[in-house]
């Protein structure tokens, strides 16, 4: 038989995250690779997720999501933001902000529609643009003055007539960069000039350092009224197993993603749901004592990776940092990663996977740095192999 999977599927296949993490298992390495934390979440909101299991909230919740969660949201939204959201009509909850952004990709775009998303980018965009039959359009981030960032000119070139929709990832991954305002004010402007919606993962949103701060896009003049905004409670309150993330925005939006939503996963989780809502009202001071581990972590692995030898970009916000490799004298990171734990048993992920212009990340390599202080430590230890 020949291949059944439908064509525009066929060059994504298993995953970066899946390949790496089977390597991990499979040689006994420290997992440096995929970004989900080795430590939970808040005591007390765990808790709230059990008493609710045992509560009887065991069915269909709401398709839109429990309402304690759509006011949570909204409530977080205007504490943090200064955005007003009503829950009932401008927030949806989804499985994950994964599933936030294939449902509002299928919701908005047409076949033939174009997508601009910022490479490297996280993996799931590339497919979810597949699936609507659009057409990702990449814009380079390249290291200047040690953070990534883009070329307006390069951005402004990229839309055509078929540009549909811009995806803004910030804090990013896989780089670490934290979009400035500048920069955003750049995709503001070109948004409302050429009448495009701009979508926005969100997920890093309490997990930036150095005082460096998270500006949602729609907060920006102009720019509430065409923006998905999407989070998710998994990177936020380090349960990213639970995959209960949300969107918010205007109501013909919020209408369009849902639609698309309710025959994805109709609706999902809804003891997580509650417990989210408990984290949101009460538990952000545990996320800023995350925050701030965190940010003790990037140190930690940022120091010892430049012991052994790689060049390390210094991260803004998510769990990640970027390291060039060609100082150890290597130049493929995908080969260096294959064989990586055999060198010194650690997997890490080749950010040139994240690209449409693979060349261009050849030589980078990504670290997650969500992990005890402990496996960090060891890690950099065998790291250091390399440079032997």
């Amino acid at each position: 038989m020949n291949d059944p999977l439908v064509s525009r599927m066929r060059q994504f296949g298993t995953t970066i995250f899946a390949e790496m993490s089977a390597l991990a298992v499979r040689t006994g390495s420290i997992n440096l690779g995929q970004g989900f934390p080795d430590t939970d979440g808040p005591p007390a909101m765990l808790d709230r997720a059990v008493e609710a299991i045992r509560s009887g909230a065991n069915q269909y919740p709401p398709g839109p999501g429990v309402p304690e969660l759509r006011q949570a949201v909204a409530e977080h939204r205007r504490r943090h933001y200064d955005l007003a959201y009503d829950p009932d009509g401008e927030v949806l909850v989804t499985v994950g902000a994964t599933e936030a952004i294939a449902a509002s990709v299928l919701a908005l775009c047409e076949p033939g529609d174009e997508v601009i998303a910022f490479e490297p980018y996280y993996d799931s965009y590339a497919a979810s643009i597949a699936l609507a039959g659009a057409r990702l359009v990449a814009v380079t981030l390249r290291p200047e003055r040690g953070r990534f960032t883009f070329d307006p000119d390069e951005l402004r070139a990229a839309v055509t007539p078929r540009t549909r929709a811009i995806l803004v990832n910030s804090p990013h991954n896989p780089t670490g960069t934290v979009f400035t305002a500048e920069e955003l004010a750049c995709i503001a402007e070109l948004c409302q000039e050429r009448d495009l919606v701009a979508i926005t993962d969100e997920v890093y949103e309490h997990l930036t350092f150095d005082g460096v701060a998270h500006i949602p896009m729609a907060t920006l003049p102009g720019m509430r009224e065409r923006t998905v905004m999407i989070a998710s409670a998994g990177k936020t309150f380090s349960v990213t197993g639970w995959k209960t993330g949300w969107v918010c925005a205007p109501p013909e939006l919020v209408r369009a993603v849902q639609t698309v939503k309710q025959f994805l996963t109709f609706t999902a989780n809804g003891p997580w749901q509650l417990a989210v809502a408990y984290g949101l009202r009460e538990e952000l001071d545990w996320v800023a004592g995350l925050r701030e581990g965190l940010e003790g972590k990037r140190d930690r692995l940022m120091s010892g990776l430049a012991a052994a030898g790689f060049e390390v970009l210094k991260p803004s916000g998510t769990y990640f940092v970027q390291t060039d490799i060609r100082p150890l004298g290597f130049t493929d990171g995908l080969e260096l990663t294959r064989r990586l734990p055999e060198l010194a048993g650690v997997v890490a992920i080749p950010t040139q996977v994240f690209y449409d212009h693979p060349d261009r990340g050849r030589h980078f390599v990504r670290f997650a740095f969500c992990k005890k202080d402990e496996v960090i430590d060891e890690a950099v230890t065998r790291l250091k192999r390399l440079g032997q």
